[in-house]
């Protein structure tokens, strides 16, 4: 990184920052020439790019490609009311803009995926993973090691959160901790299992604290250590993590050698569109209707003519369906109804499909016309 001189603009604005002895105008010029990629905009990305731009980093890169829906607004602060409906990618320039225009925002309306990901891991010097499936955080961790980008790393679930700095010289990388992904459907998403909206706040804050540490070359950053939060208890919590020699990825014989892209998380097989289904009732020849929700969240809709089984409920109702008849399975996002599709598969049912997204799909396409 090339550092450049402070505008009389930016000693104004960073003027707390030139205050301390351990940033002062040279870590301030290095925050200036420096490159942070966000790998998502959503719950944990929201605050980190918000606190990275307010820092006066650079150049903040942003990988998305989803739009901004009501349920996001509960967490995802870099987001409006006003934006629903617009990508998330325009809605986080716009906002950043806002709270810094100094700030160069770069922006990718893509998947993070084998294809890009040398060319954009490359590209900036610390990886903020603000990812929220399995599949795109092995991917973002390998690309971190095989391209040597440290990766400050979060995640959430309910009311707990963890942070760390993988893939830094000499430590530890996430598959040091977990070698390979959970089978599919194991571990519900926030989608699934809920999230309380101030948590990733918590941990994006985290993370941006880590990435800007990274860049100053200051104090101690998570590499090699653990932090796990419990928002219930208000206790932070620290493990010791090192580097795994039998690493599949970074260890002395690693047997992951390249890339891999795993299954899509909420993948099921064989899958229906929510216009398909609504062709199917309009005329008047359905399938059977599946929804594997709980009671609690028939408050954002339900599909017409559908059964409600709640997926806990579903291997000891199974009587209750018919396994010769086509069956279509769906749940809020497509997480559950994926596991209820192989539960049904197990005991025999042959014509079953999940719909995709789940009623959050069908309400954003369909569910108005209905």
């Amino acid at each position: 990184m090339v550092a450049s001189d402070l505008t009389s603009s930016e000693r104004a604005r960073y003027s707390r920052h030139l205050l301390l002895p351990e940033i002062g105008e040279a870590g301030q010029r290095r925050l200036k020439a420096g490159r942070v990629l966000c790998v998502g905009a959503g719950g944990l990305g929201s605050p980190a790019a918000l606190y990275l731009a307010a820092a006066g980093v650079g150049t903040i890169g942003i990988v998305d490609f989803d739009v901004v829906d009501e349920s996001n607004l509960q967490r995802q602060i870099i987001h409006g009311t006003e934006s629903v409906g617009r990508s998330k990618l325009e809605s986080a320039r716009d906002r950043i803009a806002s709270i810094n225009p100094e700030v160069v925002v770069e922006t990718f309306e893509t998947r993070f995926s084998v294809a890009n990901a040398q060319s954009l891991v490359e590209a900036f010097d610390v990886i903020l993973d603000g990812t929220d499936n399995f599949p795109a955080r092995y991917l973002v961790n390998d690309a971190c090691v095989f391209y040597k980008r440290p990766n400050a790393w979060g995640s959430i679930h309910r009311f707990e959160g963890q942070a760390a700095v993988f893939a830094a010289p000499g430590g530890p990388c996430y598959r040091c901790l977990h070698p390979e992904p959970p089978p599919e459907g194991l571990v519900p998403s926030c989608a699934e299992a809920g999230v309380l909206g101030v948590l990733p706040g918590v941990i994006g804050t985290i993370q941006a604290t880590e990435a800007i540490k990274l860049i100053v070359g200051v104090g101690e950053p998570l590499i090699g250590r653990f932090l796990i939060y419990d928002a219930l208890k208000m206790r932070f919590r620290e493990l010791k993590l090192r580097q795994d020699p039998e690493c599949p990825v970074c260890g002395t014989r690693p047997s992951v050698t390249s890339l891999r892209e795993y299954a899509t998380y909420c993948a099921s097989g064989v899958e229906m569109a929510p216009s398909e289904l609504k062709a199917r009732i309009e005329a008047g020849s359905p399938p059977a209707i599946l929804d594997v929700r709980e009671p609690t969240e028939l408050a954002e809709g339900a599909i017409p003519g559908s059964t409600m089984i709640p997926l806990g409920h579903l291997s000891r109702r199974l009587a209750e369906l018919d396994a010769s008849r086509e069956l279509v399975v769906y749940c809020r996002s497509g997480v559950r109804s994926a596991r209820a599709v192989a539960i049904l598969r197990e005991h025999g049912f042959t014509r079953v499909s999940n719909l995709s997204g789940g009623i959050i799909n069908w309400n954003k396409e369909l569910g108005k016309s209905l």
